[in-house]
């Protein structure tokens, strides 16, 4: 040993790598619909291990990673390498945006930037800046998972299944995306909505 003190810096550097890793890890294997203990018997590592390192805890050693980035079928450099401002930040203005039906009048082009790591997480935010005139009435949205909405600016019409609301600046409102749902933009300009979706509905 140098005896020397490991300066307080290198040991945040090291606990926020390891808060990567283990991110990483658990993103992966959520997005095969595996449990701790189900990833733990396919890479042949203790459950504790695995647990812990989800929570950005523990030591593992790089052939404890090995195995676990072949039982998720990844390499392990995606593990070893992983930069936590990559990761962990969306930096403002870098977001993906997300597709626009190339044909759609003007009023229809709903500006959606994801402000998430792309598919890094099961938990998606994203801010759509409305159009005047926009609604998605007579194509309502249906798929798996809970979102919430509030409006930063503007004003937006949420109609799910029955129910309608009108939410003015700093509203929300959260309902089961499995219900038919859709949006209209009640101002006479642009509403800015930040919203999160989950896959997860209860």
């Amino acid at each position: 040993m140098s005896g020397q003190p490991t300066s307080p810096e290198r040991v945040e550097d090291e606990d926020a790598s390891l808060v990567v890793i283990g991110h990483t890890v658990r993103v992966e294997r959520k997005r095969r619909g595996w449990s701790v203990a189900s990833l733990s018997e396919r890479a042949g590592v203790s459950f504790g291990l695995l647990s812990g390192l989800e929570r950005g805890q523990g030591n593992p050693s790089y052939r404890a990673l090995h195995r676990i980035a072949a039982a998720l079928e990844i390499p392990t450099t995606k593990l070893l390498t992983a930069d936590s401002a990559t990761d962990l930040v969306v930096r403002a203005g870098t977001g993906r945006l997300l597709p626009v039906e190339p044909a759609a009048p003007a009023h229809q082009r709903v500006r959606r930037e994801l402000l998430t790591p792309h598919q890094q997480t099961t938990l998606q935010l994203i801010r759509s800046t409305i159009p005047p005139g926009f609604s998605n009435e007579h194509s309502p949205f249906r798929h798996l998972g809970t979102e919430v909405v509030t409006v930063e600016s503007g004003r937006l019409l949420v109609v799910h299944g029955e129910r309608r609301a009108t939410l003015e600046v700093g509203d929300s409102a959260t309902y089961g995306c499995s219900t038919p749902h859709w949006w209209a933009n009640e101002s006479d300009g642009v509403t800015v909505v930040l919203g999160a979706v989950t896959p997860f509905e209860g």
